[in-house]
């Protein structure tokens, strides 16, 4: 989408040809003065049919924006998945708070404890909440493939080792997609004060507004329940807490 700032060219089906003089995002609106009238018209960009000189339109989000982002990440690896790179895997878990959930890229062999990191291929839901990017030189609202781009140009070497065939994981993340997605992700860590391992998915709401996720019960990835015959590890649980805030890093991975 084109930048809409001050000084911009739009094109109104009933005033014709005109120049923004000013711009709120916050809000959705833009002043803009017509041929040679003296002034100013208020337009909402949701609702008033602005376009660009070019004819394209101009269109303010009204939907709530994304609190996390796992959604974003499970359509951007499904995308990969589809051209090859099967072997890349999306690890989320939540905070010991309850409040952000965490995510974590890694690829070759399929091993959920003992995961490769490398910089630039996690992160956390809180911080997304103050800059909406993974941070690999994307840009907020990019689409999967462009997502998929920037991170290929941000580290080729790693994702070379995703380059491969995990039919079993890829047909399980295929079918996970199809069920939560653009609303939904899924989780990795359930409370142990519970009991074990639940016998389906944990599902999370990736946005504000969402009612509970009501669709049908999800299967764990390939070769997952095998895990816990042995005893798990505990960065998988998530302790309930009464606090409203969260003071736990993202240091312990």
């Amino acid at each position: 989408m084109k930048p809409v700032a001050p000084g911009t060219v739009i094109y109104h089906r009933y005033r014709g040809y005109g120049v923004i003089t000013s711009v709120n995002l916050m809000t959705g609106w833009i002043s803009a003065r017509f041929g040679n009238e003296g002034r100013t018209l208020d337009l909402n960009l949701s609702s008033d049919q602005v376009q660009h000189a070019d004819g394209e339109p101009i269109l303010f989000r009204r939907a709530r924006p994304d609190r996390m982002p796992h959604a974003r990440l499970m359509a951007m690896v499904r995308e990969l998945h589809r051209a090859g790179y099967q072997r890349l895997y999306l690890y989320s878990w939540p905070k010991p708070s309850g409040l952000h959930w965490r995510w974590h890229l890694f690829t070759g062999p399929r091993n959920w404890m003992q995961r490769a990191w490398r910089e630039g291929w996690y992160g956390s839901g809180a911080e997304y909440n103050l800059n909406p990017i993974m941070g690999w030189g994307d840009q907020p609202g990019a689409s999967p493939q462009e997502l998929a781009s920037a991170l290929a140009r941000f580290d080729p070497h790693g994702l070379a080792h995703a380059l491969g065939r995990d039919e079993d994981h890829s047909a399980w993340f295929e079918t996970v997609c199809d069920a939560l997605l653009p609303d939904y992700a899924y989780s990795l860590g359930w409370d142990h004060r519970d009991g074990p391992i639940p016998a389906s998915l944990p599902i999370i709401a990736v946005r504000h507004g969402v009612p509970a996720y009501k669709g049908p019960a999800l299967p764990w990835p390939p070769g997952w329940a095998g895990l816990w015959a042995q005893g798990g590890r505990r960065d998988v649980v998530v302790v309930r807490t009464t606090r409203s805030f969260d003071l736990s890093t993202d240091a312990d991975h």
